[in-house]
């Protein structure tokens, strides 16, 4: 199994280019499923988790020319086959997102019950009742999700629970080919879903209100072919800035877009590093020590407040900086198995229920470490990259789901990083 070998200390310098967004490209992968023409994707990662989504649609018999990695052509007019089997869907939440277009255009859908990350449970009940709202006839038998429905479904007012960003996907997609006016209230409104909602009124859907918490899909009969550029992966861009201030050094960051992390920059500028932003770069420069970085408070929240998955790289930045911190993890409760990994490191962190109490200690030292999820990942390598002498960091597999070239990227800007068996 590969490890990742870090040796800290280096400040990192230079320019590095964001890849495309990660959480945005899985749902436009799945919005081609409702089309009969296909769908053009460009800007798109190279990561594990896209390879398992497309190699899930090639199971389901849907063609797709991959002769340009970073420019698929998905065509699903042949027949498709509307299960999504166990042993791909295990892998990988964001699977669940096959469930509303399979059964808006084909009628049914088997889904298994997804894995992913273990970071705490996310239910999938919303998506589940938000398409029996729209006349979806759905059992949950054996570890299957099964649905079906009699000619369309039928749009409906949906008012979620809780804010889902993967539930309000769902059904929005379910929605482009409902027959009339779905209205998703408590809508999710990550920049995420503003892509795939752009992606799918290219492609002939009539949806306003996507990136507010009020979403509004009239349902049209059939859907067309279309190009879309997914947007850039702005978690990928906060993980880099961690990583650049965390070792007191200059980047810039280019084919980004700094206006969908805000919340993020802001906490960059508290803790004491310069930022300059353009409309598509990003830069930063950080105080030359660790120790004269500032410990801020973070409590994450649905967009637009600071994202969960930013959570772990603010970790380790706390670890080093001068203060006191408090970190609380509102989404997931289950989003602090990296802080006995950093503690290993040397950091002074106290788990008291959903926070986490930081004392800044100004110096890691290096060991074997080992991920526990993604995010995760990226905090013991923010955190390896400040230690002193060598990092190991085993089971990296979780980092090649959401991080495209992480190590050729990070050895651009002069860090000391390379794989290991």
């Amino acid at each position: 199994m590969e490890k990742l070998l870090i040796t800290g200390g280096t400040p990192l310098e230079g320019e590095v280019v964001i890849s495309g967004a990660k959480n945005a490209a899985l749902p436009i992968i799945c919005a081609s499923l409702l089309a009969s023409k296909p769908l053009t994707i460009s800007n798109l990662p190279q990561l594990k988790d896209v390879r398992t989504m497309l190699a899930l649609l090639k199971q389901m018999g849907v063609h797709i020319d991959d002769s340009d990695p970073s420019r698929l052509v998905i065509d699903a007019q042949t027949h498709i086959n509307p299960l999504a089997p166990y042993d791909l869907v295990c892998t990988m939440r964001a699977s669940i997102l096959v469930l509303g277009p399979l059964l808006a255009r084909h009628g049914e859908a088997q889904v298994s019950l997804p894995g992913g990350c273990a970071i705490g449970a996310r239910p999938v009940d919303q998506h589940i009742k938000g398409l029996q709202a729209m006349g979806a006839e759905i059992n949950v038998e054996q570890g299957y999700i099964h649905a079906k429905v009699d000619g369309r479904l039928r749009g409906v007012r949906i008012c979620t629970d809780m804010v889902t960003v993967t539930g309000a996907e769902n059904l929005m997609m379910a929605a482009c080919l409902a027959e009339g006016q779905t209205i998703i209230e408590n809508a999710a409104r990550e920049p995420e879903v503003v892509d795939l909602a752009n992606c799918l009124n290219t492609m002939g859907a009539r949806i306003r209100g996507a990136g507010t918490d009020t979403i509004c899909v009239d349902g049209v009969e059939q859907l067309h072919s279309a190009e879309h550029r997914v947007m850039p992966d702005r978690i990928e861009s906060g993980t880099y800035l961690a990583a650049a201030a965390i070792t007191g050094g200059e980047v810039r960051l280019k084919e980004t877009d700094p206006s969908s992390f805000n919340a993020v920059i802001d906490k960059f500028v508290d803790m004491g590093c310069t930022i300059r932003v353009d409309e598509d770069s990003i830069y930063l420069k950080a105080p030359r020590s660790p120790q004269q970085l500032h410990a801020v408070n973070i409590r994450t929240a649905p967009y637009p407040g600071f994202p969960t998955d930013m959570q772990a790289q603010f970790m380790a930045l706390n670890a080093v900086a001068d203060g006191v911190s408090c970190v609380s993890e509102t989404i997931f409760e289950n989003r602090f198995m990296h802080a006995n990994e950093l503690m290993r490191l040397g950091a002074d962190i106290q788990i008291e229920a959903n926070n986490a109490i930081i004392r800044g200690v100004g110096k890691l030292e290096g060991t074997k470490v080992m991920a526990t999820d993604l995010r995760a990942s990226a905090s013991l390598v923010v955190a390896a990259l400040a230690a002193s002498g060598q990092t190991l960091i085993d089971r990296i597999y979780h980092l090649d789901r959401g991080y495209e070239m992480l190590d050729g990227k990070l050895t651009q800007l002069g860090a000391l990083v390379k794989r290991v068996h």
